[in-house]
C-alpha cells in the first residue's frame, strides 16, 4: 500500500510538469490583460474531443461526468472535490455550487446530458458516502488526483497538454462568444471582480459580428 501511494505520487508530480506548460493561476492576482497571453482555454471541439475521451476509460462514468460538470458550471479543481451528493438534487435538476475564493455560490441548472451522467455514476453506487465522485478507495478525490487525470485524458484525446483550471476558462469564453451578458457570466462564475470576466467579454468574437454591415 506504501509503495502503491508513492508510485501514484510520482505519476502526479510528473503529470504535474507536463501540464504546468499552460498552468493558469487561479489565485485571483492574474492581471487583467491575461488575455495576451497564448489561448488557455479549449473550443468547443477539443470539450467533445476530452470528453469522449474520458467516457473511454477505465472509470468512464466518474471522469466523463467530474470533466462535464467542470467545464459546464467552471468549477475549480478545489470545488469539485468539494462536492456532496447533498449539493445535487436530481429531482428539480440543480447543483449547489460553492464558490472559493469568496466567490458568489449559487444553484446552478443541470443541462439533460449533465442529468444522465450523474445518474449513471450514482446508480452503480453501493455506498453511502457524502462524496459526489469518490477515488477507488472510496475516499475524496483529490487536486494531485484531478491534475493527474486531466493530463492522462487530455493525451488520449491527442490534445496538448490541459490543465484543470482551463476548463474554467473554457466555460467563460464559451459562455461569452455565445453573447452572453458579462455581469450574467460573472455571477455564474462566481466572479466578485468584473475584471476578471472582462477577459472573457473582450476576446469574444461575437463582438465584432456586424461591424462592416
Amino acid at each position: 500500500m506504501k509503495y502503491h501511494s508513492q508510485h501514484f505520487q510520482v505519476e502526479d508530480s510528473m503529470a504535474e510538469r507536463r501540464a504546468n506548460r499552460h498552468f493558469v493561476k487561479s489565485d485571483g492576482s492574474e492581471p487583467v490583460d491575461a488575455h495576451q497571453r497564448q489561448r488557455d482555454y479549449l473550443t468547443s471541439e477539443e470539450i467533445r474531443r476530452l470528453l469522449a475521451a474520458a467516457r473511454s476509460g477505465r472509470h468512464g462514468p466518474r471522469d466523463h461526468a467530474m470533466l462535464l460538470l467542470m467545464y459546464r458550471h467552471g468549477l475549480r479543481v478545489s470545488e469539485l472535490v468539494a462536492l456532496r451528493r447533498s449539493d445535487l438534487d436530481l429531482k428539480t435538476g440543480h447543483l449547489w455550487v460553492h464558490r472559493l475564493k469568496r466567490g458568489l455560490s449559487t444553484s446552478h441548472p443541470l443541462a439533460g446530458d449533465e442529468l444522465r451522467a450523474l445518474r449513471r455514476l450514482l446508480g452503480k453506487r453501493q455506498d453511502r458516502l457524502p462524496w459526489l465522485f469518490l477515488s477507488e478507495r472510496n475516499q475524496a478525490m483529490t487536486r494531485q488526483a484531478i491534475n493527474y487525470l486531466v493530463t492522462v485524458i487530455s493525451e488520449r484525446a491527442r490534445l496538448d497538454a490541459v490543465h484543470p483550471h482551463m476548463l474554467r476558462h473554457s466555460c467563460g469564453h464559451a459562455l461569452a462568444h455565445s453573447g452572453r451578458d458579462l455581469r450574467l457570466i460573472q455571477d455564474y462564475l462566481g466572479h466578485r471582480d468584473p475584471r476578471h470576466t472582462a477577459r472573457y467579454t473582450r476576446t469574444a468574437a461575437t463582438r465584432f459580428e456586424g461591424l462592416w454591415t
